[in-house]
């Protein structure tokens, strides 16, 4: 049987001599009893009254046998027809539409110092859905610039074309921050193909850009993820080129925002 069906089936038990059959074929031996038992008295009745009898008797055999027709016409398919009845039911189940991200630890760079200029780190955000058409995940910065101590600050990274990711480069006399990303639901031809954020100094087969206040999609996809979710990986990037960033500890919020499409 189907699932979200239910059948019922009606079972008829059947006799072998039904009481309504018996009361038919009986009527007629007690009638023809009665009858020859009239017939017997009918040296003393009427001529009048035989033609009556005849009439009576033919009527009643007719009407019998009529019965009698009747019944074996209509009664088995009556049987058939109600011995094979069905009924359906649809079972209805709402599977609601769900996400989640994980909360990474917070990321710590590499330091920077006055023989080192570049500076890497790395966070991941792992997104769980059932969502028949998938999701996406979002980045931003809580200020602009993003990464600061107290009055001193590195400046977003600027690209090219703006918005636009790039292979990293900082222009001379200058201190910046950015980051790129990578992972099974990021576009490689926006962010790169190198599937690390490397150790130290970025990665020339990556490309970053500047963070900005307002959401940017790091990654998507138009199916569930696996139960286990799907990672993301977030490389951050910071430089002083012939300049040097006062010493201090910068910090940067970085909110990443999941959401079903």
């Amino acid at each position: 049987m189907p699932r979200g069906f239910a059948s019922e089936h009606f079972n008829f038990q059947s006799y072998t001599n039904p009481p309504h059959i018996i009361y038919i074929f009986y009527l007629p031996l007690y009638l023809i009893y009665n009858i020859i038992n009239i017939l017997k008295l009918r040296s003393r009745i009427s001529f009048h009254m035989q033609k009556n009898i005849k009439k009576v008797f033919s009527a009643s055999i007719i009407t019998l046998l009529l019965v009698q027709m009747v019944y074996i016409a209509v009664e088995p398919s009556t049987v058939i027809a109600a011995s094979n009845l069905s009924d359906s039911a649809v079972i209805t189940l709402n599977v609601d539409a769900g996400i989640s991200i994980t909360s990474p630890a917070d990321a710590t760079m590499s330091a920077i110092a006055i023989g080192t200029n570049t500076s890497i780190g790395t966070a991941q955000w792992t997104v769980v859905t059932n969502n028949t058409i998938g999701y996406k995940l979002d980045v931003k910065a809580s200020a602009s610039p993003a990464l600061v101590s107290g009055v001193n600050s590195f400046a977003d990274y600027t690209e090219t074309s703006a918005g636009v990711p790039e292979t990293w480069s900082v222009a001379s006399l200058a201190k910046e921050f950015g980051y790129s990303a990578w992972g099974t639901n990021t576009v490689t031809g926006t962010w790169g193909a190198a599937g690390t954020c490397g150790s130290g100094s970025t990665i020339p087969a990556m490309k970053y850009e500047g963070f900005a206040i307002t959401d940017r999609t790091i990654a998507t996809a138009a199916v569930p993820t696996a139960y286990a979710g799907v990672a993301t990986n977030i490389c951050f990037a910071a430089e002083q080129n012939g300049t040097f960033a006062p010493s201090g500890t910068y910090t940067a919020t970085i909110t990443a925002t999941a959401t079903t499409l």
